[in-house]
């Protein structure tokens, strides 16, 4: 098991395509832990508001928020499997290479596995911004007739 310098190089520049997308990964992690912390905010107020006094306009916006959090976790874990599956294409790569073993289903399998990850993730991603555009629409909407009775 000797290993040159040559093949350290070949490896990595293997390696290097995954882990840019892990760098990706990464951003879209913060990007969605982000959505949730503030979803999260909002439902803390609003069940503080609630504590003091019943509102149906609270109660519908926490369902909302309960339904946005709940595809937004789901992303979370598809980003995270996502970001694992392309950290074990990176190993197996390195070990392929190194002990001369025959990885490259396996790679090529993860790879295509953290694939749909990322498409899935993206697919849940964007049906929680439509549920917050569509809730933030219909509430403007409801404001503008409040305003336009008084």
């Amino acid at each position: 098991m000797n290993i040159q310098l040559g093949d350290i190089g070949h490896i990595i520049q293997l390696a290097i395509a995954p882990v840019f997308m892990l760098s990706t990964v990464g951003t879209l992690l913060l990007v969605l832990l982000n959505r949730l912390a503030r979803i999260i905010d909002r439902s803390r107020v609003l069940e503080e508001r609630l504590d003091v006094a019943y509102n149906d306009t609270y109660i519908n916006e926490l369902d909302v928020l309960y339904r946005r959090s709940h595809l937004i976790n789901i992303a979370i874990a598809l980003a995270t499997a996502c970001g694992l599956f392309v950290c074990l294409v990176v190993a197996l790569l390195f070990i392929g290479d190194t002990t001369n073993m025959a990885l490259d289903k396996y790679i090529a399998g993860l790879f295509v596995a953290s694939m749909v990850c990322l498409i899935a993730h993206f697919g849940y991603l964007l049906r929680e911004i439509f549920i917050a555009s569509a809730f933030m629409r219909a509430h403007r909407h409801v404001r503008h007739i409040e305003r336009n009775q008084n």
